[in-house]
């Protein structure tokens, strides 16, 4: 039910209609929460989302909450790459810069792994527009050149989740793109 409610809001947002999506993004994170307990050990997509869909919603309070959740989880000590993005984006969210370069390093290094959403996180983290000028375009080129989105519905997510965190240190970018909404 997470993916069918953030389905409808991703799709609302892209409208333009982004307070009527933020009932669904938050249903989603309602949802995902929820799903969690019954999910396989290392399932950090849901943590991952919750995050993503309250930012998106522009419910900080829910986001911290969600963070905060994400790291009493474990996320900071996962293996995987997946797990360490978590606690990376949940440290974002916190706005804990020091922490979350730690581990934006460390993806940078992790084969599979988005180097440039890696760059993007790291660069937020040290307050450098440039830097994150050029990683954040990257990102976007990167759904840009896409042929599959989550839920089927064609936006930059990744690139919304990080521009709304970049806002928060005052380096937001202006990006342009049809995956992205008209306003937000």
């Amino acid at each position: 039910m997470g993916n069918a409610a953030n389905a409808a809001g991703l799709a609302l947002l892209m409208a333009g209609e982004t307070e009527e999506s933020r009932p669904w993004l938050e249903r989603a994170a309602e949802r995902w929460r929820e799903s969690y307990e019954a999910a396989p050990a290392g399932s950090w997509g849901r943590p991952i989302g919750a995050m993503k869909a309250h930012v998106l919603a522009a419910d900080w309070e829910a986001a911290e909450g969600d963070a905060t959740w994400t790291l009493d989880e474990g996320a900071a000590s996962a293996q995987s790459p997946i797990g360490k993005y978590a606690a990376g984006l949940a440290l974002l969210v916190l706005g804990r810069w020091r922490e979350a370069r730690v581990l934006a390093d460390d993806l940078r290094t992790h084969d599979g792994f988005p180097t440039d959403v890696a760059d993007a996180m790291a660069f937020i983290t040290a307050d450098d527009v440039a830097g994150y000028t050029v990683a954040i375009e990257l990102v976007l080129e990167s759904f840009e050149t896409r042929t599959e989105y989550l839920e089927d519905i064609p936006v930059a997510d990744t690139v919304l989740v990080l521009q709304a965190l970049a806002r928060r240190r005052e380096i937001e970018v202006e990006l342009a793109s049809p995956l992205l909404p008209p306003t937000l």
